[in-house]
C-alpha cells in the first residue's frame, strides 16, 4: 500500500448507477429448536430489517462515500418497489424506476437470520426482469455522468448492456461492469470488469498455477477491449489487470486488507461502488483500486449488505500505515510474525544488502511479494556488507538501505543481520517461501536447508538484465575519475 495514501473528497464525485435492484430482508430471530415436523431449525422471529440490494446497495455505497448518487433500475408496481423507492430517496439517491414489462414482481431476498447466522434465503423473483423503458431512460441521463456503473446480477435489467456500453462510447463515457455469467462478450467495450475469482473460473476454467490466472486474465484485458480488469480474490486480496499507454498489459497484486470476515454479503458493491467514486473524484486508477481493497476490508467485517464510510476508510488507512511499521528490530519482527501467522497469512522472505536500490530489485521484490501475503527482507548490516563486499562498501548505510525498502508497495518488513550469511534468521522465521534473485542454485541457497526442513518452498526468480550494483557504483567512480 503507497503510504501517502489518502481518502479523496468524495462530494463532487457524480455516477449513474444501472442494474438489477431488488429488497433485500433480513429476519431476525433466535433458533433454540429443531422442529418435530422435519430436521430443521425452529426460528422464533424477532425482527426484521429492509436494505436496497444488488445494484441498489451499489448505489447506497455510492451515497455512504458522500458521492451524488443517481440509480436506474426495474421495479414491479407493488409495495416492495415502493418500499425499495423510499429507502433509496432517505439516502438521497435519485432513483428512477422502471417498470417491469409484464408486471412482474419487485425481486426481493429474504434472509432468515440467527445469532448473526445466515439459515436460509428465500427468492421472490420472475425473470427476466426487463422494462422496454430502461434503455431510453439510460439514454436520457447518460450525458450528465462521466462514469457508470453496470451492476448485472443476471436478472434481466442489463439485457441490452451491448447498447449501453455503445451509448456510453458515443458519449465518451467511462463504464465500470460488476459481471455475472457465462458470456463476457456482452461486455466488450466497457472500460473495467469487476469479476470474482468463481465468476472468472466459470469463463476460462481451471487455473492450475499463478501464472495461469495471470495469462488468461491478460488475455481477457485484450480480448474484451478493456482499459483494465479487477479480479477480486476474497482472502488473496485484488489483482488489477491494467493496458498502458504502450497498449500492454501489466498487472499489480494487493492484498487484503479485513482483520476479520463476518459476512460478504455485498462486497463486491462495495469495491465497485469505491472503485468509481474514487474515479469520479479525481483518482488515477492505482490509487482508486488500492481504495477500493480497503473499502472491501472493512465491509466484510460487518454483517448483511453493508457500506463503507470516508472516515471508516481514513481509520483503516491509519491503522494499515501503523502495522506496516517498516524496518523493525529482530524481536518486534517475532511478534508481526506470530500475529501473521495465526489469521493464516502466507510468508515471503528474501535477504541481500540492497545497497544502491535498482530496477532489477524492484521487479524481483514485486515479483516475490505477489507470492504470498507478507514480504519480509533481510539484510545486512555495514558490517556484513563490508565483509562480503570489502572496503567502500556499503555505499548507503542501513538505515538509509532499511528505509528505501520499508517505502516500497511489495515490502511489509525489513529487518538487519550482521552474520556473513542469512541462515540463522531465516530458519528462525521459518517463511514460506524463501526467493532469491538471478542464476542461484537453490540447493545452495544460505538457509534453503532450513526452508524445507519446515516445510517451505525455495524459489529463484529471474533479475531485469542489466543492473546490477556493483556495475552501478563503478560506472559512478568511472565518472568521478574524469
Amino acid at each position: 500500500m503507497s503510504n501517502n495514501l489518502q481518502t479523496p473528497d468524495y462530494q463532487n464525485a457524480r455516477v449513474l448507477v444501472v442494474g438489477d435492484v431488488m429488497l433485500d430482508q433480513f429476519w431476525q430471530g433466535r433458533a433454540s429448536k429443531i422442529s418435530p415436523e422435519a430436521p430443521v431449525p425452529v426460528l422464533n422471529y424477532q425482527t426484521t430489517t429492509l436494505a436496497p440490494g444488488g445494484a441498489g446497495n451499489v448505489a447506497m455505497n455510492l451515497a455512504a462515500l458522500g458521492a451524488q448518487t443517481t440509480l436506474i433500475g426495474v421495479v414491479g408496481d407493488d409495495e416492495h418497489g415502493q418500499t425499495l423507492t423510499q429507502l433509496l430517496d432517505q439516502q438521497g439517491i435519485h432513483f428512477i424506476p422502471c417498470l417491469s414489462d409484464d408486471n412482474k414482481p419487485t425481486i426481493s431476498k429474504i434472509r432468515l437470520m440467527s445469532r448473526h447466522q445466515q439459515l436460509l434465503r428465500v427468492d421472490r423473483e420472475q425473470l427476466p426482469m426487463t422494462s422496454a423503458r430502461l434503455l431510453e431512460t439510460v439514454s436520457d441521463y447518460l450525458a450528465d455522468f462521466d462514469y457508470i456503473i453496470a451492476s448485472d446480477y443476471a436478472k434481466g435489467a442489463l439485457v441490452d448492456i451491448p447498447a449501453i456500453l455503445a451509448l456510453a462510447k458515443l458519449h465518451g463515457k467511462r463504464v465500470l461492469v460488476d459481471p455475472k455469467g457465462t458470456d463476457f462478450s456482452r461486455y466488450q467495450g466497457a472500460f473495467l470488469l469487476t469479476p470474482n475469482l468463481p465468476e472468472f473460473r466459470a469463463i476460462v476454467g481451471a487455473l492450475d498455477s499463478e501464472t495461469d490466472l495471470v495469462e488468461r486474465a491478460t488475455e481477457m484485458t485484450e480480448a474484451l477491449d478493456l482499459s483494465a480488469l479487477l479480479l477480486t480474490r476474497s482472502e488473496a486480496g485484488m489483482t488489477v489487470f491494467l493496458r498502458t499507454v504502450e497498449d500492454h498489459i501489466t498487472h499489480i497484486h494487493h492484498r487484503a486488507q479485513a482483520k476479520e470476515v463476518f459476512d460478504v454479503t455485498g462486497a463486491g458493491d462495495t469495491v465497485i461502488a469505491v472503485l468509481t467514486a474514487s474515479l469520479a473524484a479525481g483518482c488515477e486508477l492505482d490509487t482508486a483500486v488500492e481504495l477500493a481493497n480497503i473499502g472491501a476490508g472493512v465491509v466484510v467485517g460487518k454483517l448483511g449488505t453493508a457500506t463503507v464510510t470516508p472516515r471508516e476508510i481514513d481509520t483503516a488507512l491509519n491503522e494499515s500505515r501503523f502495522i506496516r511499521q517498516g524496518f523493525l528490530k529482530e524481536e518486534q519482527l517475532m511478534r508481526e510474525l506470530e500475529k501473521a501467522k495465526v489469521k493464516g497469512e502466507t510468508i515471503v522472505m528474501t535477504n541481500g544488502c540492497f545497497d544502491i536500490l535498482h530496477n532489477g530489485h524492484v521487479n524481483y521484490l514485486s515479483q516475490a511479494a505477489q507470492l504470498g501475503d507478507r514480504l519480509l527482507v533481510a539484510i545486512n548490516t555495514d558490517e556484513s556488507v563490508a565483509r562480503l563486499k570489502g572496503p567502500g562498501r556499503p555505499a548507503n548505510h542501513l538505515k538509509s538501505r532499511a528505509n528505501v525498502l520499508a517505502a516500497l508497495r511489495a515490502v511489509d518488513w525489513v529487518v538487519a543481520f550482521d552474520e556473513d550469511t542469512p541462515t540463522r534468521i531465516i530458519k528462525d522465521c521459518a517463511p514460506d517461501f524463501l526467493v532469491k534473485g538471478g542464476d542461484n542454485d537453490p540447493d545452495k541457497i544460505p538457509g534453503a536447508a532450513e526452508v524445507r526442513a519446515q516445510g517451505g518452498e525455495v524459489l529463484v526468480m529471474d533479475y531485469v538484465e542489466g543492473f546490477s550494483t556493483t556495475h552501478t557504483i563503478e560506472r559512478i567512480m568511472g565518472q568521478d575519475g574524469e
